[in-house]
């Protein structure tokens, strides 16, 4: 558990808690203790699903500027491969994940509400990709992740300008997926991720891996990676049990294993 950022279990449903007053700015820290909870939550068997949470007030506001303003160019060759591969180690956890974002996701917070699967936000919230004011680029995946999410004509405005975007247009455009009152919106993510506690695990990586793995390359090298999984899941204990159960019982009943 770090200082900022933690991992908390209930029910087969891991929160990644930040919590850095005021504005949860992604600092060298933060970003580190990020990786580290979605390490955790990829190898522990008890979690099923996460979620990815800021609190009630903020999703994260962005990268720590006061740390970066210092940074040289050197520095950031540095540091740049790491700070994305610790947003890339959240897009990589292999179970479903959602992103309960409240008030403003800006810059990295976007940019981390992007590595989830589907994104449920406040219906006040706030985001965006400001970088460009700052005379820089999105650096942890928001030139990529953005761009396979909304497209890159809506992701280059969105990113050529900085702007804000509110609740309503977020949805409209595909940044988010649903919105709901401020006060419902951590409930409504440990909603969508709990209906995966029980299902069969093994299928839902592949699944996942297979979606985000075929986004990466050509349609026929999708299809192989897709045959590839779908024939792999025939050796599990779920599988069996998925297929018996809907024999014997119809569709909906099985008590998956997870193995």
């Amino acid at each position: 558990m770090g200082e900022f950022v933690r991992l908390e279990v209930e029910d087969g449903v891991g929160t990644i808690r930040i919590d850095r007053p005021k504005m949860n700015a992604l600092d060298k820290q933060v970003q580190e203790e990020i990786r580290a909870a979605a390490d955790e939550a990829t190898e522990r068997d008890d979690v099923r699903a996460v979620v990815i949470y800021g609190g009630e007030r903020v999703f994260a506001a962005g990268a720590d500027i006061k740390e970066m303003a210092d940074m040289s160019y050197g520095d950031m060759v540095k540091r740049s491969g790491a700070l994305q591969s610790a947003f890339t180690a959240v897009a990589r956890i292999p179970k479903p994940v959602v992103a309960a974002v409240t008030g403003y996701a800006l810059g990295g917070g976007c940019e981390l509400a992007l590595c989830a699967d589907i994104r449920i936000a406040a219906d006040n919230a706030t985001l965006g990709q400001p970088e460009i004011l700052l005379g820089i680029i999105p650096g942890a995946g928001g030139t990529q992740r953005l761009t396979r999410l909304v497209g890159p004509s809506k992701a280059k405005d969105l990113i050529f300008s900085g702007r804000f975007v509110k609740a309503q247009e977020a949805l409209e455009i595909g940044l988010v997926d649903r919105l709901v009152p401020a006060g419902d919106v951590y409930t409504e993510a440990v909603a969508w991720a709990r209906q995966f506690t029980g299902a069969a695990a093994l299928a839902l990586r592949a699944a996942k891996e297979s979606v985000d793995r075929g986004l990466e390359v050509d349609l026929d090298t999708g299809l192989e990676i897709e045959r590839q999984q779908f024939a792999a899941l025939f050796a599990t204990e779920d599988r069996s049990i998925g297929m018996q159960s809907f024999v014997e019982n119809g569709p909906g009943k099985a008590q998956f294993t997870g193995r």
